[in-house]
Protein backbone atom coordinates (compact mmCIF):
# COMPACT_ATOMS: atom_id res chain seq x y z
CA UNK A 1 0.00 0.00 0.00
CA UNK A 2 1.83 3.43 -0.89
CA UNK A 3 0.11 6.34 1.42
CA UNK A 4 0.27 10.00 0.50
CA UNK A 5 1.42 12.78 2.20
CA UNK A 6 -1.67 14.43 2.07
CA UNK A 7 -3.25 11.01 3.33
CA UNK A 8 -1.02 10.73 6.53
CA UNK A 9 -1.51 14.87 6.66
CA UNK A 10 -5.40 13.37 7.01
CA UNK A 11 -4.39 11.13 9.58
CA UNK A 12 -2.01 13.14 11.41
CA UNK A 13 -5.10 16.11 11.84
CA UNK A 14 -7.80 13.22 12.91
CA UNK A 15 -5.60 11.82 15.17
CA UNK A 16 -4.63 15.01 16.50
CA UNK A 17 -8.17 15.36 18.32
CA UNK A 18 -7.98 11.98 19.64
CA UNK A 19 -7.79 12.02 23.32
CA UNK A 20 -4.10 12.24 24.43
CA UNK A 21 -4.21 8.98 26.38
CA UNK A 22 -5.11 7.26 23.26
CA UNK A 23 -3.23 8.55 20.97
CA UNK A 24 0.58 9.55 20.53
CA UNK A 25 -0.41 12.45 17.84
CA UNK A 26 -2.29 13.97 20.63
CA UNK A 27 -0.07 13.16 23.61
CA UNK A 28 2.70 15.53 21.49
CA UNK A 29 0.39 17.77 20.44
CA UNK A 30 -0.63 18.31 23.58
CA UNK A 31 2.58 19.14 24.71
CA UNK A 32 2.82 22.19 22.56
CA UNK A 33 4.26 23.27 19.43
CA UNK A 34 7.70 23.65 20.37
CA UNK A 35 7.68 19.97 21.40
CA UNK A 36 6.69 18.91 18.17
CA UNK A 37 9.27 21.20 16.19
CA UNK A 38 11.84 19.81 18.98
CA UNK A 39 10.56 16.08 18.37
CA UNK A 40 11.04 16.72 14.52
CA UNK A 41 14.90 18.22 14.67
CA UNK A 42 15.29 14.69 16.57
CA UNK A 43 13.77 12.91 13.54
CA UNK A 44 15.88 14.69 11.29
CA UNK A 45 19.29 14.34 13.10
CA UNK A 46 18.48 10.96 13.26
CA UNK A 47 17.79 10.37 9.72
CA UNK A 48 21.13 12.38 8.54
CA UNK A 49 23.33 9.93 11.20
CA UNK A 50 21.80 7.05 9.09
CA UNK A 51 22.25 8.81 5.77
CA UNK A 52 26.10 10.16 7.01
CA UNK A 53 26.52 5.93 7.94
CA UNK A 54 25.16 4.12 4.62
CA UNK A 55 22.44 2.69 6.51
CA UNK A 56 19.21 2.44 3.59
CA UNK A 57 17.30 0.61 5.61
CA UNK A 58 17.60 3.14 8.94
CA UNK A 59 17.46 6.11 6.93
CA UNK A 60 14.43 4.56 5.23
CA UNK A 61 13.02 4.37 9.00
CA UNK A 62 13.76 7.57 10.17
CA UNK A 63 12.99 9.28 7.04
CA UNK A 64 9.16 8.06 7.94
CA UNK A 65 9.92 9.21 10.88
CA UNK A 66 10.65 12.84 9.46
CA UNK A 67 8.09 12.85 7.41
CA UNK A 68 5.22 11.91 10.15
CA UNK A 69 7.05 14.51 13.08
CA UNK A 70 6.89 17.12 9.91
CA UNK A 71 3.33 16.74 10.03
CA UNK A 72 2.77 16.90 13.31
CA UNK A 73 4.72 19.93 13.61
CA UNK A 74 2.58 21.53 10.79
CA UNK A 75 -0.79 20.71 12.34
CA UNK A 76 0.12 22.02 15.80
CA UNK A 77 1.12 25.37 13.85
CA UNK A 78 -2.17 25.07 11.91
CA UNK A 79 -0.10 25.08 8.80
CA UNK A 80 -1.52 23.04 6.44
CA UNK A 81 -0.24 20.66 3.84
CA UNK A 82 -1.60 22.66 1.05
CA UNK A 83 0.53 25.50 1.68
CA UNK A 84 3.88 24.01 2.35
CA UNK A 85 3.03 22.00 -1.53
CA UNK A 86 1.63 25.49 -3.37
CA UNK A 87 5.06 27.16 -2.12
CA UNK A 88 7.32 24.20 -3.35
CA UNK A 89 4.72 24.56 -6.83
CA UNK A 90 5.86 28.32 -7.09
CA UNK A 91 9.48 27.65 -6.80
CA UNK A 92 9.51 24.84 -9.85
CA UNK A 93 8.74 28.09 -11.79
CA UNK A 94 12.27 28.87 -11.39
CA UNK A 95 15.82 27.69 -11.01
CA UNK A 96 16.77 26.13 -7.37
CA UNK A 97 19.40 29.09 -7.93
CA UNK A 98 16.95 31.60 -8.97
CA UNK A 99 15.23 30.71 -5.82
CA UNK A 100 17.49 30.39 -3.29
CA UNK A 101 19.05 34.10 -4.54
CA UNK A 102 15.56 36.01 -4.24
CA UNK A 103 15.39 33.94 -0.42
CA UNK A 104 18.45 36.13 0.31
CA UNK A 105 15.86 39.04 1.28
CA UNK A 106 14.50 37.23 3.84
Amino acid sequence: MTMTLEELAKTVAKRAKADPEDSWTARLIAKGPEKCAEKFGEEAIEAIIEAAKGNRAGLTAEAADVLFHFLVMLEARKVPLSDVMDELAKRQKRSGLAEKAARKGL
